[in-house]
């Protein structure tokens, strides 16, 4: 391919693609050379421009891909479930509390267990707790400000939808461990490519496509008689692409050449 002719990216999420050319996330733009910035401000999209350059392409109007909807709900779950309360998307009853008078009234509100997470920043299923007692929870409220409260399901899987563009790619479950209440494959969690049920296919799409996310890894799980919203992932792993055969680097690859991101 043309070098010319390349898509310019910044993140090194596409680096394995031949058609995309990546410059990597520099702290100061002064520090690209000068025929970098010369790429970076003629692209007419930048692919994975990084949390930082995304509001500044979206403040000059200069389109990106993820787009910068999705970029501002990275790893920060207040704002996406107030956004799924305010868009009426099915997901755990949820709630977050500030200062010691509103965490103090947590049992009045849940019933023990319930789930307990840090809200900003974790991954990997590492900053989730499932909270048994009072002595737990203040070890929680110990390392978490403000605290993420969220009613539990009992559930020993959960289901992983990937959605690029406008369509989703890749769908998959995910089985707890034994003795685990967390599905994440970073804590022993099971890939299984069993058929996921058409409505949580549905939902999962209707979740991105309202909320804006291009580019979003979509957790959901059965509960209350119906499929709920658990969380977005925007930075998901590729373990279930490689379980089911697909090269993820060919895949955007494909998606790029077809204009569908």
């Amino acid at each position: 391919m043309d070098p010319d002719n390349k898509v310019i990216a910044l993140e090194g999420r596409l680096k394995d693609c031949h058609n995309v050319v990546t410059l990597g996330v520099k702290t100061n733009f002064n520090q690209y050379s000068s025929v970098e910035r010369h790429k970076i401000r003629q692209a007419e999209k930048i692919y994975y421009p990084s949390s930082f350059y995304a509001e500044l392409f979206d403040t000059i109007g200069k389109k990106t891909f993820p787009s910068y909807h999705t970029y501002k709900f990275v790893q920060d779950k207040i704002k996406q479930s107030a956004l799924f309360d305010l868009l009426n998307i099915p997901h755990p009853r949820t709630r977050v509390y500030y200062g010691k008078r509103q965490k103090s009234r947590i049992p009045e509100h849940f019933n023990y267990p319930f789930i307990a997470k840090v809200p900003r920043g974790s991954a990997l299923g590492r900053g989730v707790f499932l909270i048994h007692n009072s002595e737990e929870l203040d070890r929680y409220l110990e390392r978490s400000h403000p605290a993420y409260i969220q009613e539990y399901h009992c559930i020993d899987r959960d289901i992983r939808v990937v959605v690029i563009g406008k369509r989703i790619v890749h769908a998959y479950w995910r089985l707890n461990p034994p003795h685990e209440f967390r599905s994440n494959v970073a804590l022993g969690g099971r890939i299984s490519l069993d058929t996921i049920p058409e409505p949580a296919l549905a939902l999962a799409l209707h979740t991105a496509r309202s909320c804006g996310w291009d580019d979003v890894g979509i957790d959901l799980c059965a509960g209350n008689g119906q499929y709920m919203v658990l969380e977005a992932n925007m930075k998901y792993g590729k373990e279930g692409f490689r379980a089911a055969g697909i090269n993820y680097s060919v895949l955007m690859e494909r998606l790029i050449e077809d204009g569908d991101i």
